[in-house]
Parts: structure tokens; C-alpha cells; sequence
């Protein structure tokens, strides 16, 4: 059949997977509608003066093959600096494969590559650095000290010789792979900061999704084959759990700039994008939606679209309410009541860093990506350190650029802030713990992101209502992170995207599979722990 459409509400990461899928695998054209004047959703690249902010920090890796395909073909990976042409040998589901890097003619744009970038996160408690995930050495046992080491040892023996069941709630999934002791040390503070209420409040879910299948026993096992150098290849990915995985690819300018160059091809290709316009209403018949009405931000000018196909990537509680059907009541009170967790990034433009590493090269600049702020002492929660991210996001090579991460609600008073009184309340709480001299800062921005983690408590419990029934609507493909809320990667959201389309290929309106991703052995433990 010729001249269908698809209208696509959102150009995320989902969004434009979808939009790109369709044009280049069906007769589908796409219809983007973004509410907002910028292109990749979270995963965006927000630009300050002659620098760039990676809102959350995207590590380019995937245990799908399907993703990394997609990603290399639309960004080839760079040119090794030991060799013109020089294959990288990236190894993932159990396969070691080489990828020749492009040089810049046959890409036609010499900034458009993936940088292969080193993985290091931390720890940073009492004042010092823990490797990220804790390994055991003698470090690490030195800066935890004689007593706390031995109860946690004897706190993971009877983690692992009792475990908790059923296993219901986050702290009881931390406590039966890490033991109570280790949980409260290093997991627990870390994790309420994040969410804002207790983890014995959170649905196991977001743990098995998030921390999949790490463990201690994972941990040691990866340290000692690190250690005999048995970790295969350049980049790991499928056989290394995600928080174990030590490099990655990384678009030269961020991860926004890969979303750029797709929607650049969805236009190129025939597809529509229009930023500014917010979808109000989908109007349907039965279980069948027929059309959507969109307001322009600025103008409050108002179109309808008529279309085959509908792809929401907005949240369900906004997206509820934009149904034109009798919903059950009892589906409202839950999409009503689901919740989500804000964000704010501080970013700082510094000479330098407090702090140092004991060695040549960190006595410049910590080579961390991320650091995560297990002080309860303050509110930051994680600290990214741009530079070495990619070097490209800093202006001044010779300054640091950090973004401090806070986690919270739009109603709460930090939220509510002036950019300047947030800026001075984060340069303090950093100068407090001993990462930075407020009298190196140079330069700041904020930048605040609504309804960044869907949450995983309150009514979340009973998420399956809502679900079984938008699932009944045959040409509705509910997408990505806040379109499913779900606490989906990058390359989950894209994957259900290329799953919706798939879908429509096959002519499947079942949406099990859709709902399967992220849920599978591949992606997470089951919560037995297997």
C-alpha cells in the first residue's frame, strides 16, 4: 500500500530510530512532531558558549548487534592513532569482529567519527576514591578499614547463604547480591539521593534493569581476568556486564550530534520534522487511533493529523490524557499517579581541580568520565568530567569542564532555584568535600531536565493496568524511555523503536514484544538471581 503515514510524537533517540526505520524499511512515511526546539531528547547535546554538555553521560556501547551496526553506520569509528586504516577489534556476543575505521574523504566530514574512549568511574566516600564497581585489592580495603571489611565479608557470606524472598523491593535486591553491609556503604545513600525515597520503597524492577546481573562474585571474577589479561579485545560489550565494560564509543562532539546527523537523513529522506509543536489530542474509534491534533509552542496555531500509524515517546500520564476514549477509571489513577525523578546538570568551567590522582597524568586532570557522590554530607550526586568524555567538548583544552548532577522533583526548593543561587550552592557543596577551589571557577550554566527517570514506586506496583490497556490500541506504538516508563538505555529505547517497526512489517499488533525488551535474560538477571 502507497501513501501511508506514521505520525511520531518526540524526536529521541526512539523517535528518530523509528522515523529512520520506517522510511528506509517500509512505505511509511514519517510525521516528527517535537514540543521542544532540540533534537535527541536526553540524549542531546546542549551547547554553552564554545562548550558542550552531555546530559547524563551516554556511553555508546550495546549488547546488540543491531544497535552497533546502527550506530557505526551512521558514525564510523575513528582512525587509530597507531596505524592509518588499522582495524579496532571490538569483541560482543561472544564475537570478535574488526571495524575498519573510514578515513575522513570517504565520510565526507572529518568530525563525523566515534572516538574509542577509555571507561573509568569511581567512587568518591569518606573523602577518597573506591573503584566503580568496588574491586577487591588492597586499596580498597585499606581506605575501608580492618573492622567495616570484615563485616561486610561476613555480611555477603550470609547474603549469599540466606537470600531474601520473595525479592520485592531495591534494598532486598542489593542486600541479596551485595549483603546488607556493602549495600549500606556504598548503595544506599548513592541511591535515595537519586530517587528521593527509600530503596526499600522502590521496586526491585529498576534493579534488575539497571545493576542487571553485577554482583560480588562477578566483580572479583572480572578483576582477576583483567589482572592475567583475559579481557578480550579493545572494546568488550556482550559477555562484559554493563558496569564492567572499560571502553566504549563516543560521537566526537557528543551524543547529540549523532541525533542530529539522523535527522538530518529522516528529512533528507522524505520525512517530516517539526520542532515547537505539541501533540494535545489523539482522536480515536474503538481501539484504533485516527488522528492527532498538535499546537505550535509560540504561535497556538493548531494542525490535525491524519495517519495509519501513531508512536508516542511522551510520557503516559501526559499521554492519557491526550486519548480521546473512555479510558477505565481505574487506568487513569494509576497513569495519573505514576511519578518521576528531575534533573539538574551544573556545569562548571574550572582552571583546575582540587584534587589529584597519584600519578603523572592525574595530577592534571582525573581521568574519570563520572564520579558518583556517595556523601551524604551533601545533595550532588554525580560528577561528570566532560573532558574526557571527548576533548572536543571543552573550549579551552587547558580548563576542566564538570557538570554536577543533582536529582530531584520540580516541586522541591533546589529545583526552584536561580541559576545563580544553584551555581553557588553547588561550587560550595564541591568545595566542601574537597573536589574544587570555588576561587578556580571561571565560568557556569544550569540546566534542568523534567521527568528524566520514570520511577520504579507508588502506584508503579500496578503499571500492568495501564499497560494491558493501551496495548489493546491496534496502530499505538508506545516507545522509549518515558513513552513505556521504563528505565530503558539509548539502546533499548532504540530497539523498541526498530521492534514497533518490525511489527508493522509483520503485520503484529500484539506489543508483547515491545514490552519484552529490557526485560529479557539478555539484558538483565532473572530476580531470582539465575
Amino acid at each position: 500500500m502507497a501513501g501511508r503515514k506514521a505520525l511520531i510524537a518526540g524526536a529521541g533517540p526512539a523517535g528518530l530510530t523509528a522515523a529512520w526505520e520506517l522510511l528506509h524499511r517500509t512505505d511509511v512515511q514519517p510525521v516528527v512532531l517535537e514540543k521542544s526546539q532540540e533534537i535527541g531528547g536526553i540524549s542531546r547535546t546542549v551547547r554553552y558558549k564554545n562548550h558542550r554538555i552531555d546530559i547524563g553521560g551516554h556511553r555508546f556501547f550495546s549488547k546488540s548487534d543491531r544497535v552497533m551496526n546502527w550506530w557505526m553506520a551512521r558514525m564510523p569509528v575513528e582512525e587509530r592513532p597507531d596505524g592509518a586504516g588499522k582495524a579496532f577489534s571490538i569483541t560482543y556476543h561472544q564475537q570478535t569482529r574488526d571495524v575498519a575505521p573510514q578515513t575522513a574523504p570517504a565520510v565526507g566530514d572529518p568530525d563525523r567519527v566515534m572516538l574509542v574512549r577509555n571507561r573509568k568511574s569511581r567512587i568518591y566516600f569518606l573523602r577518597q576514591f573506591f573503584d566503580y564497581p568496588i574491586q577487591l585489592s588492597a586499596d580498597t580495603l585499606r581506605k575501608l578499614g580492618v573492622t567495616r571489611t570484615i563485616r561486610i565479608g561476613l555480611s555477603y557470606i550470609k547474603s549469599t547463604l540466606h537470600q531474601i524472598k520473595p525479592e520485592k523491593t531495591l534494598e532486598t535486591f542489593f542486600i541479596n547480591r551485595f549483603g546488607k553491609e556493602l549495600y549500606g556503604t556504598f548503595f544506599k545513600s548513592y541511591t535515595e539521593k537519586v530517587w528521593g525515597v527509600p530503596c526499600n520503597q522502590i521496586s526491585s524492577e529498576w534493579g534488575a534493569q539497571r545493576v542487571k546481573g553485577l554482583s560480588i562474585t562477578r566483580a572479583i571474577g572480572h578483576f582477576l581476568r583483567k589482572k592475567f589479561g583475559q579481557v578480550a579485545g579493545d572494546i568488550s560489550q556482550k559477555t562484559t556486564e554493563t558496569s564492567l565494560i572499560e571502553r566504549f564509543l563516543y560521537p566526537k562532539y557528543g551524543p547529540g550530534q549523532l541525533w542530529e546527523y539522523v535527522a538530518a537523513e529522516v528529512a533528507a529522506g522524505g520525512g517530516s520534522l517539526s520542532k515547537g509543536w505539541k501533540v494535545e489530542k489523539f482522536f480515536t474509534e474503538g481501539f484504533r487511533i485516527t488522528a492527532a491534533e498538535a499546537v505550535h509552542a509560540e504561535t497556538g496555531e493548531r494542525q490535525t493529523i491524519e495517519a495509519d500509524f501513531f508512536f508516542s515517546t511522551m510520557p503516559i500520564r501526559e499521554l492519557m490524557h491526550c486519548l480521546q476514549a473512555d479510558i477505565p477509571a481505574n487506568v487513569l489513577e494509576v497513569s495519573d499517579g505514576l511519578q518521576y525523578r528531575d534533573f539538574m546538570t551544573v556545569g562548571v568551567l574550572l582552571n583546575k581541580l582540587a584534587i589529584q590522582d597519584d600519578s603523572e597524568p592525574g595530577a592534571k586532570l582525573l581521568r574519570d568520565n563520572w564520579i558518583y557522590v556517595q556523601e551524604p554530607d551533601v545533595v550532588v550526586g554525580r560528577m561528570q568530567i566532560f573532558n574526557n568524555w571527548s576533548p572536543h567538548l571543552v573550549g579551552d583544552p587547558d580548563k576542566v569542564w564538570i557538570g554536577l548532577e543533582y536529582f530531584c522533583y520540580e516541586t522541591d526548593d533546589i529545583w526552584k532555584k536561580s541559576d545563580a543561587d544553584m551555581i553557588d550552592f553547588a561550587t560550595r557543596e564541591m568545595e566542601k568535600i574537597g573536589i574544587i577551589d570555588r576561587a578556580e571557577v571561571l565560568d557556569a550554566c544550569v540546566i534542568r531536565v523534567p521527568k528524566t527517570y520514570p520511577a520504579y514506586f507508588g502506584v508503579y506496583d500496578r503499571f500492568d493496568e495501564v499497560k494491558q490497556y493501551i496495548s489493546q490500541f491496534t496502530n499505538l506504538f508506545l516507545i522509549g524511555r518515558n513513552g513505556m516508563h521504563k528505565y530503558n538505555n539509548q539502546d533499548h529505547s532504540m530497539l523498541t523503536a526498530m521492534t514497533a517497526v518490525d511489527n508493522i512489517l509483520a503485520g503484529r499488533v500484539d506489543k508483547s514484544n515491545l514490552w519484552a525488551l529490557n526485560t529479557e535474560m539478555e539484558y538483565h538477571e532473572s530476580k531470582d538471581g539465575k
